[in-house]
């Protein structure tokens, strides 16, 4: 019998590199990483590598990166403050190919502009890279600023789902991860 604390993982192939994958006991996703990723996960001893739980994140993975698909249909489950969770719920509804703002995003969530730090907080420690798009939130000035999984990889997303010409960001001064 397998202990239903024990967190699954598997890893897929991807052009960001490889992916890494968890689950709870229920199958349900809790994080997608990228490698070098800030505050990513890394694969622990305990796991349990198990590719079971993650066909249909497989699946709608390989489709979203042929640009075969634009929404993603998974059961996820996060752990997160109160604030967070609203945050990264906001981040749900922001369409594939369009960006928004930081402060659209603590304007959704009924915060003020003056939060809009702990939005960009809560947004770099998004557990889920890709499927919760944390990458179509920009600059209030149209800048990239920053991504958890690396200003490289926030632009190969954005220019996949047509929401920006890569060139018009390569020279971007000040551009941090």
């Amino acid at each position: 019998m397998t202990d239903p604390t024990t967190i699954r993982w598997t890893s897929f192939e991807s052009p960001l590199g490889r992916l890494l994958l968890t689950a709870d006991d229920s199958g349900a996703l809790t994080s997608l990483s990228v490698p070098g990723q800030k505050g990513g996960r890394t694969v622990q001893p305990e796991w349990r590598q198990d590719p079971g739980p993650f066909r249909a994140a497989g699946e709608q993975l390989a489709a979203y990166f042929a640009g075969e698909l634009k929404e993603f249909q998974l059961e996820f489950h996060t752990s997160g403050t109160d604030f967070r969770e609203r945050v990264w719920g906001a981040l749900d509804s922001v369409p594939y190919g369009a960006t928004t703002t930081y402060g659209e995003i603590a304007a959704r969530i009924g915060a003020s502009r003056a939060a809009v730090r702990a939005v960009g907080g809560a947004i770099g420690a998004n557990p889920l890279l890709v499927v919760r798009p944390c990458h179509r939130v920009i600059g209030a000035d149209g800048s990239l600023t920053g991504y958890a999984g690396g200003l490289d990889r926030k632009v190969q997303l954005l220019t996949l789902e047509d929401a920006l010409d890569s060139s018009d960001f390569l020279n971007q001064p000040n551009q941090s991860a």
